[in-house]
């Protein structure tokens, strides 16, 4: 073992437990599967994969699917998802979205990103495995957060912002990936002109069986970004304004009268990759 740090992005992942958050997600994650068009046959590649809210669903459909996560309690969370849903078509191994090498070029006719790829580092590095990794006329779908969309989870990570100190020189916001420019530029650094590139406005919804001030405790006890927001906040003395500020927004963005549902949007990306 080297005194290497930790790759910060697989101990912000491995810090907490996404399962929590992920099965908040579950009914989302398994209708946008339907929309995107996996079908029996196709080799899937999900990227960012937690513990398998996309993989799944994509294996029930008869998909051969390979899930990547940096994080390996998600990686052990979602091969045991699998295991008990007796999909033998459906694994899950440690790997960086950055760097994906022992995986064959254009092995994939999907390779599928839900709110995952969008928080590695390197964003250009990012583009080009997708496209290496699919097959031509395969495609790449992404999911990602859109900066200062008045919804959830960017709400969640503004709000979280101004609690934590400022990000290392030379950091890239995740949330750039919600900007169809900077999407457009990064796919054409891979080689994909930008016309081969969509962009759509989607929801996704978040539903949890307690009240919005119970659900911001999973936030608080489980999700790295918002751990990392209240460890700061507490060195401050200020916890419980965050606290306080998470409560109010997942109240207001509250749809229902019993427990809670709150809807996010998202941009959805979809690339053709282009025939060799």
């Amino acid at each position: 073992m080297t005194n290497a740090p930790m790759n910060p992005n697989k101990a912000l992942w491995e810090k907490g437990d996404f399962t929590r958050i992920a099965e908040t997600m579950r009914e989302s994650g398994e209708a946008l599967v339907q929309r995107i068009g996996i079908a029996k046959g196709h080799k899937v590649l999900d990227l960012g994969c937690g513990d398998g809210t996309t993989a799944l669903p994509a294996a029930k459909l008869g998909a051969d699917v390979l899930g990547v996560d940096i994080a390996r309690n998600l990686v052990a969370a979602g091969n045991k998802r699998a295991a008990e849903h007796g999909l033998a078509n459906c694994a899950f191994r440690e790997g960086d979205v950055t760097n994906l090498q022992p995986l064959p070029d254009q092995a994939f006719d999907v390779v599928v990103s839900i709110f995952g790829a969008m928080f590695a580092p390197k964003p250009f590095e990012v583009a080009k495995e997708m496209v290496r990794a699919t097959r031509p006329g395969g495609r790449i779908v992404m999911g990602n957060w859109i900066p200062n969309d008045p919804t959830l989870v960017a709400q969640i990570l503004r709000i979280s912002s101004a609690y934590t100190p400022p990000p290392p020189e030379g950091f890239v916001s995740p949330m750039t990936w919600g900007v169809e420019s900077n999407v457009i530029e990064r796919f054409g650094g891979a080689g994909v002109p930008a016309e081969k590139i969509s962009f759509s406005r989607e929801t996704f919804v978040f539903n949890f069986g307690g009240p919005p001030a119970l659900f911001v405790e999973e936030f608080r006890n489980y999700y790295g970004p918002t751990m990392n927001a209240f460890e700061a906040a507490d060195k401050n003395g200020r916890a419980a304004d965050l606290q306080k500020e998470l409560e109010e927004l997942f109240s207001s963005q509250n749809t229902s009268t019993h427990a809670t549902s709150i809807p996010a949007t998202f941009l959805r990306v979809t690339v053709a990759v282009g025939h060799a």
